[in-house]
């Protein structure tokens, strides 16, 4: 079978990690063909510590207020619970995402060196030391989360991408007040995607007119409340497909969608195929990659 890019390795969903049981870390690996549309714009963050390894890449990083040019060997960091986005250019790329647990993390960067792990930056290592970023990710990749091993093996990760040369940002003309004053709706969405989340409502959750509220989601996020409204929950109906055996209709009606064709039709819209067309391609994927 061919291989199908799953675009929602492209958007890490504003939603909690979770790492397998005792585990520190977690480790995925992504390689996508030259086939890959452009990422969207998906502001969003994680309870986790997350480095990022790229080897073919072009866009932008976006953290805590400044724009990083990405170039193919960049690094990109981000402590836990900092608001953060990838918008990568269409074509080839191929990365190793690194996310470690937030206390563990936040252990790390109270040792002696690592303050700085408290910051989110992009980096471009040289040849040489990008060639070792690469051989630890793909040691880490190879063993066990719960392994002993892992936590020090990111800790050395971490330590060679903070020594590599730092990629000059570009401020972004953004208030982070104005960002924690739109949170109170996202974390409604979050704790209930299906309930009804209008513009109306989640303007009053935040204590914001309606028209003040819309107007200041869109030129902070990008994108429309009702957009980010659909985009959260189709990343969550993606990686139920992907996780679970639900049936395609329940898991329509238990993200808000009004049927299971509305939900069909705008999944494909996204994800470039039917639910269960991805749920299939990625099944057989996996299959492929414990055959080889």
């Amino acid at each position: 079978m061919a291989a199908v890019t799953l675009l929602h390795l492209d958007r890490p969903i504003c939603e909690p990690v979770e790492l397998g049981p005792g585990a520190p870390v977690r480790v995925v690996q992504v390689r996508q063909g030259r086939e890959a549309l452009p990422s969207e714009p998906f502001p969003h963050f994680h309870d986790v510590h997350e480095l990022v390894i790229f080897g073919d890449v072009d866009g932008v990083f976006v953290a805590e207020g400044r724009n990083y040019r990405l170039r193919p060997r960049s690094v990109a960091y981000v402590p836990s619970m900092r608001q953060h986005d990838f918008a990568l250019a269409r074509g080839r790329r191929d990365w190793v995402l690194v996310q470690i647990d937030a206390a563990a993390g936040d252990a790390l960067a109270r040792k002696p060196g690592l303050a700085l792990l408290a910051q989110s930056f992009c980096a471009r290592p040289s040849g040489a030391a990008y060639g070792r970023l690469r051989a630890l990710a793909e040691w880490l990749a190879d063993i066990d989360p719960a392994d002993s091993l892992a936590l020090p093996l990111a800790e050395l990760l971490l330590c060679a991408a903070l020594r590599a040369p730092r990629v000059e940002g570009v401020a972004v003309d953004v208030d982070p007040n104005d960002l924690k004053r739109l949170r109170p709706a996202i974390e409604r969405l979050r704790a209930a995607p299906a309930a009804a989340h209008g513009a109306q409502r989640a303007a009053a959750a935040c204590a914001l007119s309606t028209a003040y509220f819309s107007r200041r989601f869109k030129q902070l996020i990008g994108l429309a409340w009702s957009d980010y409204v659909r985009a959260h929950r189709l990343h969550l109906a993606s990686r139920k497909l992907l996780e679970t055996d639900e049936l395609v209709l329940v898991i329509a009606e238990s993200l808000g969608f009004s049927s299971a064709s509305q939900f069909g039709e705008l999944f494909k819209r996204r994800f470039g195929m039917a639910p269960k067309r991805y749920r299939q391609a990625a099944r057989a994927r996996d299959a492929a990659a414990r055959r080889a």
